[in-house]
């Protein structure tokens, strides 16, 4: 062969022996390699056709997903809006003059407002106190001894550990008990 496009070279011999015969074999040989070739082609050209609209999928997806991030955290904002609202409220009226209990409330208010967003959102308190302490969703900052208590249990919460989806997103930092019987689970 001389050329990938080029029909292979004939053995003379073999036209000599077929005579007219060849002729029509030669022509069906023809027909059938070019036929071959645009085949060829064709599966070529939709190849490349479904690469492009592949890249274009992936490129779609990629930006439709930003944007889904993008419109999540403005829902979450736009949610602790009236909370950071209802905070400046209480910490004006406490410049104001106003009452301390009545900046407790408005605080306490808004610390509720905050546990409900979370809640819309799927997060969820890790509040351990009492339960067997586990490394996978505590962060163990001190021990204590009491006897009174199984071994490993959570005597106190330092700060509240949070969830979403099931995956901790901040551990609980507790306070775990020693010197106790051992767990029975």
């Amino acid at each position: 062969m001389t050329k990938k496009t080029d029909i292979p070279e004939i053995d003379s011999g073999l036209e000599d022996d077929l005579g007219a015969e060849f002729d029509l074999r030669g022509d069906n040989l023809e027909h059938a390699v070019e036929t071959a070739r645009a085949e060829a082609a064709g599966h070529l050209e939709t190849a490349q056709r479904l690469q492009a609209e592949f890249e274009n999928y992936r490129r779609r997806v990629t930006r439709d997903q930003g944007d889904l991030v993008a419109r999540a955290g403005q829902r979450i904002v736009e949610e602790l809006l009236p909370v950071l609202d209802n905070l400046e409220r209480a910490i004006d009226h406490t410049t104001a003059g106003g009452d301390l209990t009545q900046l407790l409330k408005g605080v306490e208010m808004v610390h509720q407002q905050v546990l409900d967003v979370f809640g819309k959102e799927g997060v969820e308190v890790l509040d351990p106190t009492g339960a067997e302490f586990d490394p996978q969703v505590h962060h163990a900052v001190g021990q204590r001894d009491d006897a009174t208590v199984p071994d490993g249990t959570v005597l106190e919460v330092f700060q509240k550990g949070y969830s979403l989806g099931g995956r901790v997103v901040r551990p609980a930092m507790v306070i775990v008990s020693t010197g106790g019987p051992a767990h029975k689970g």
